[in-house]
């Protein structure tokens, strides 16, 4: 007998730039599962320090007050079909899907996301989105911290290049100002070695997931590899 079907959870880990936003948001609606970027949380995070003048270089002093803002965040997702994307998120009740998605906001929710307490004050939120309908999660630690009992675990991987290639794209595609290749790969460099090395809850791979690397597939492949596994599981 499969899994009680209120209680489905989908856990999606691994680096940036491994297709894990587009692959689960495909599944989302291909599924009809919720969607919860749990990275776009510590973005929103970013974005409302960089609002108060605080910014990716932010020193030590820093800390409490991103805590406190971290802790008086009131983050939501909604969907809305006529838009792209269609998963929106919310901040104190502000759509700042698009401006979270600038390569300082990433190098920022990076750091932020280092902070044990600001981890700690999104834990329950991303628990009770999660547990609120069946659901996929997508970020560094789901599979590790935030659900370690989910039903499904993938730990996507890409080579450095390919994902430095695949975003800089997306920022050519957004019509944002574009830095050169180069620039992006040594940001993601950065931002993998921050992640995978921070004391509290780094990015690695659960012992029980299933690791996928995206490096040669399409989007409809990696896709298409997802959800068989998902499916047989809620079988």
């Amino acid at each position: 007998m499969g899994p009680r079907i209120e209680s489905f959870i989908v856990a999606v880990d691994g680096p940036a730039g491994t297709g894990k936003s587009s692959a689960t948001r495909r599944l989302a609606d291909t599924l009809g599962l919720i969607h919860v970027d749990t990275g776009a949380l510590y973005r929103c995070i970013a974005y409302q320090c960089a609002e108060q003048g605080l910014h990716s270089d932010f020193t030590e002093g820093a800390v409490p007050q991103i805590i406190g803002i971290a802790r008086d965040a009131k983050l939501e997702f909604k969907r809305n079909p006529r838009k792209n994307p269609s998963n929106r998120v919310f901040a104190n009740g502000k759509d700042i899907t698009e401006s979270i998605r600038t390569p300082e906001m990433s190098m920022m929710a990076s750091r932020v996301s280092a902070i044990p307490e600001v981890r700690s004050a999104l834990l329950d939120l991303q628990r009770n989105l999660g547990r609120s309908a069946p659901s996929i999660l997508e970020g560094r630690d789901i599979g590790t911290v935030i659900f370690p009992d989910a039903q499904v675990k993938f730990f996507l991987t890409a080579s450095i290049d390919e994902r430095a290639k695949r975003r800089l794209a997306e920022l050519e595609a957004s019509g944002a100002d574009t830095p050169s290749f180069e620039e992006i790969r040594e940001q993601i460099r950065v931002r993998d070695q921050g992640d995978s090395t921070r004391a509290t809850a780094p990015l690695r791979k659960a012992e029980d997931a299933i690791e996928l690397n995206t490096s040669n597939l399409t989007l409809d492949e990696v896709v298409a590899k997802m959800a068989s596994i998902i499916q047989k599981v809620m079988e």
